[in-house]
């Protein structure tokens, strides 16, 4: 049985940050909503950053994208009204 993940593994970011991949429908769809709320955040592709990719792997989480906000709050694979809840903005 795998580990379970560990969201204080990953960093707190100063802005909502989200760990994804170019060519994975649920990541467009999170940037989108961020950018449609401009909500500032910080995207991380994990298959052009290695050492993203690693530390959301040490993480435990295996799939994406991995938002993370500044209160530390991780989603994984997050709605559109999950984000609104956390980000605090309507969806």
């Amino acid at each position: 049985m795998p580990a379970m993940p560990n969201p204080h593994a990953l960093p707190v970011p100063e802005v909502v940050t989200v760990y994804g991949r170019e060519l994975c429908g649920d990541c467009r769809r999170a940037k989108h909503y961020l950018e449609a709320t401009a909500t500032p955040y910080r995207w991380v592709d994990v298959d052009t950053d290695p050492a993203a990719q690693a530390l959301v792997d040490a993480a435990g989480y295996r799939a994406v994208p991995v938002v993370v906000t500044p209160t530390g709050q991780v989603l994984v694979e997050p709605s559109t009204e999950e984000l609104a809840n956390v980000i605090g903005t309507a969806a």
